[in-house]
This record gives C-alpha cells, sequence and structure tokens, in this order.
C-alpha cells in the first residue's frame, strides 16, 4: 500500500497563458504562493482558472494579481467568491524589492504564466518579470516556430 502522501500529483497546472512567452520576453521569474478563500481553491482544483488577461501590480509593498479568473464553486452556494477579485501575491521583501526596480528602473511588467500545485498541495502563482515585444520581434519568433516545426518534418520523412 502506498503512503498517503504519495497520492498527490505534483505540480498539477490549474491555468497557463501561453500566449505570454509569444507577446513578452521573459528576463526572470518568480514563485510567488497566493492568498485564496477556500471556495477559490476548491474552484482551481477542479482545474477551471484563466490568467490569460491579467496581469501582476505593484501598490505599496505588496503585490497583486489583478484581472484572473477563478470560476464560482458551484456546491458553496452564498459562501462564494467573486471570480475577478483581485488576490495578494506572497513574495519576500527582497523578491518584491528586485520586481519594484525591474518595474520603475527598466520599464518592465509583472506577467503571470502559470497556477499550479506544488508537492505540498499548495497554490503557486508562477510570475514573470519581462519586456514587451515589438511586433518585428513577434514575426521573428513566428518564423522561427516555423522553420523549427518544417525541419522537424524534414527529419521525419528523411
Amino acid at each position: 500500500m502506498a503512503p498517503r502522501g504519495s497520492q498527490r500529483t505534483v505540480n498539477k497546472i490549474v491555468a497557463e497563458n501561453r500566449k505570454a512567452r509569444f507577446n513578452y520576453e521573459i528576463v526572470d521569474t518568480y514563485e510567488a504562493g497566493l492568498v485564496l478563500t477556500g471556495t477559490e481553491v476548491k474552484s482551481l482544483r477542479e482545474g477551471k482558472a484563466n490568467i490569460a488577461e491579467s496581469y501582476a501590480s505593484d501598490e505599496g509593498d505588496e503585490i497583486w494579481l489583478i484581472n484572473s479568473h477563478l470560476p464560482e464553486y458551484l456546491q458553496a452556494n452564498r459562501f462564494n467568491h467573486e471570480p475577478r477579485r483581485r488576490r495578494k501575491l506572497l513574495l519576500s521583501k527582497r523578491e518584491i524589492s528586485r520586481l519594484r526596480a525591474g518595474i520603475n528602473r527598466e520599464g518592465m511588467t509583472l506577467v503571470p504564466l502559470k497556477i499550479y500545485f506544488n508537492e505540498k498541495g499548495r497554490a503557486k502563482l508562477e510570475l514573470a518579470l519581462a519586456k514587451g515585444k515589438k511586433l518585428h520581434d513577434k514575426r521573428e519568433t513566428e518564423k522561427e516556430r516555423d522553420w523549427n516545426r518544417q525541419k522537424s518534418r524534414l527529419l521525419k520523412t528523411g
């Protein structure tokens, strides 16, 4: 019989922002905890979340996740959460100061990449400090992707 702790899935990805790597040049990534209510955690465990249009904002001494969508947990009736509420991110003071320096000095943006559950079953957010790509950079990325796809096709047939 397997131990009880091993039944958990390791790093189960709940939501992923797939357009982020196309629209932004990722400079650095951070792992942040999320301050969630019970119904939000249950909704995440069902795999229902959307962070495609969300971003993180620096306000005071805290970093907040804004515009992320966690749908209501259907079995929670009147104790449910607001789906698009602002959620506080848990980062160390050193990480917050690094992020703030990147935002203020270099004009970078805080982009959420994915929400997942770690080995301990805690909800985590992978947050990236990123620079926005220009249109020509996006075209270059697309050309490179197409070329790599074509190369793999040629290698398979050849």
